[in-house]
């Protein structure tokens, strides 16, 4: 798996306090996002995520490219609603020279399991590369193509849907491929705004567990906001 931020709002934290500010000052934002003192950025934000009055996080948003990934991870993370996604399309791309595939660790271990796990796999690709030589359409062949099917994805949220989005899928509860990826993303998220993203991750982070008996006994370190 790779993950690369692409793109982010520049300054978001100070992005974030300009739309809080908004509300409550008589100058305009352009001025604000000049003129407001760091201290002042700070005391907002803190106002903001200790109120939970997030409307105003969805001002700054980030732009993830993700490549080396399952279209099983594909599948969860398009439920994420409040997002934009581009993948790339089974329907246009023939894999004429194999298909690359995400196999996950319980089966890499195991040589038994793997040797299944390749031999299913062989079979499918022979069968989708035969469609595609007998002169069916990609669209169509790519119906034989198993979840495993390595994947890339361009992925934009806004700071109020990547902290939901953190919350579900850095938990230890979440799929592990899906995890994986939620961590990164937060890695490369968190420097850029180091005060929103602070006890950003699952929810024993900054709280309790919502996962009643559930719950994975093993939670993360917890952070406290000063």
């Amino acid at each position: 798996m790779h993950v690369e931020l692409l793109y982010h709002t520049p300054d978001p934290e100070r992005a974030i306090a300009t739309a809080a500010r908004l509300c409550y000052a008589p100058v305009g934002a352009s001025e604000l996002m000049e003129t407001m003192p760091e201290e002042r950025v700070k005391s907002v934000l803190s106002t903001i995520m200790e109120s939970g009055h997030f409307s105003t996080l969805e001002h700054a948003s980030y732009t993830f490219a993700v490549e080396g990934v399952s279209r099983a991870l594909t599948h969860q993370l398009v439920r994420h609603r409040i997002a934009s996604f581009n993948q790339q399309s089974q329907r246009y791309v023939k894999f004429t020279d194999g298909v690359d595939v995400v196999v996950p660790s319980t089966v890499a271990e195991n040589p038994q399991a793997r040797e299944v796990f390749d031999e299913a796999n062989a079979v499918v690709v022979a069968a989708y590369e035969k469609l595609l030589d007998l002169g069916v359409p990609a669209e169509d062949a790519r119906y034989l193509l198993p979840n495993a099917a390595a994947s890339k994805i361009v992925v934009t949220m806004n700071v109020r849907e990547l902290l939901h989005f953190f919350n579900l899928r850095c938990c230890n509860r979440a799929q592990w491929e899906i995890r994986d990826l939620a961590h990164r993303m937060l890695e490369l998220a968190r420097p850029t705004a180091p005060f929103v993203f602070l006890d950003a991750g699952a929810p024993c982070v900054s709280g309790s567990c919502p996962e009643g008996k559930m719950c994975c006994n093993n939670p993360y370190p917890r952070v406290k906001r000063g």
